[in-house]
């Protein structure tokens, strides 16, 4: 069932002078709808009105509006079912989102996948000691639940890569730093990538698998404790030797050898 929705007025373009081509009332429509996701009036499953009630409020033909709704379903921050009587749905889109083209150009200049294991080699520590800093309870307990939970549930099912990734994106994530947060989760899509190939060559050893939730768990209990430097200094040497034994044999691979 669609909510009601306090629309915005549409936006209008700024004034220029010159040749500056002004936009098209298509994507003024586009961008008041993408303010109000921005902002908050949109949320993750609402539904925007119906195509009737849009077209009346920003007084625009259906054309018009069907190509602003195609527009911000490029951007991925609608699905639209066709045949659905519901129409398009607010979806808020994830780091992999930029995963994609980042790799692109990250391909493009042929960067290597071990640069993309040092950026987060870089990344990762900070984020634990700002996590130990500013975290609550309920951030450390949803660490922790990924440890007792779903990293157990992977290494049975074999889908450790996932999972393993997984926390170290929602640790980040849930340090605060929003900008440190979408960049780490765009390297980690790619990461992912080969730290799934890797395992699939070979099972994780039990042995290996005890040593890395070891590890993990040393982490929250040092961010719980508040220990910041002591977190940041101990990722810090859990990603140093994670990288080596990942980067092994893959000294010359590329970010394209991946991501293909």
């Amino acid at each position: 069932m669609t909510k009601p929705v306090n629309l915005a007025p549409m936006m209008v373009p700024t004034t220029t002078s010159g040749a500056i081509r002004s936009p098209k009332t298509a994507e003024l429509v586009a961008r008041t709808l993408r303010r109000m996701i921005v902002d908050g009036q949109l949320n993750e499953g609402d539904f925007l009105p119906h195509e009737a009630d849009l077209m009346a409020h920003f007084q625009v033909s259906r054309p018009t509006l069907r190509e602003a709704v195609r527009v911000l379903e490029s951007e991925r921050l609608v699905e639209v079912r066709r045949g659905s009587r519901t129409g398009a749905r607010i979806r808020i889109p994830g780091p992999e989102i930029v995963a994609r083209p980042a790799g692109l150009l990250l391909e493009l200049s042929g960067t290597s996948l071990a640069e993309v294991m040092r950026a987060r080699e870089v990344i990762e520590p900070a984020a634990a000691e700002m996590l130990a800093d500013t975290g609550d309870a309920k951030a450390f307990d949803e660490l922790q639940s990924i440890i007792d939970n779903e990293l157990k549930d992977a290494y049975e099912n074999g889908t450790m890569a996932q999972a393993s990734v997984w926390f170290h994106r929602r640790m980040i994530e849930l340090s605060g730093n929003s900008a440190m947060a979408m960049i780490a989760g765009m390297l980690n899509e790619i990461a992912e990538r080969h730290i799934a190939s890797t395992i699939h060559d070979g099972p994780m050893p039990r042995s290996q698998y005890t040593k890395l939730i070891r590890s993990y768990q040393k982490l929250v209990d040092l961010v719980r404790a508040g220990d910041g430097a002591e977190a940041a200094a101990h990722w810090q040497r859990h990603m140093k030797n994670s990288n080596q034994a990942l980067l092994a044999g893959h000294e010359n691979t590329r970010v394209r050898d991946v991501m293909d």
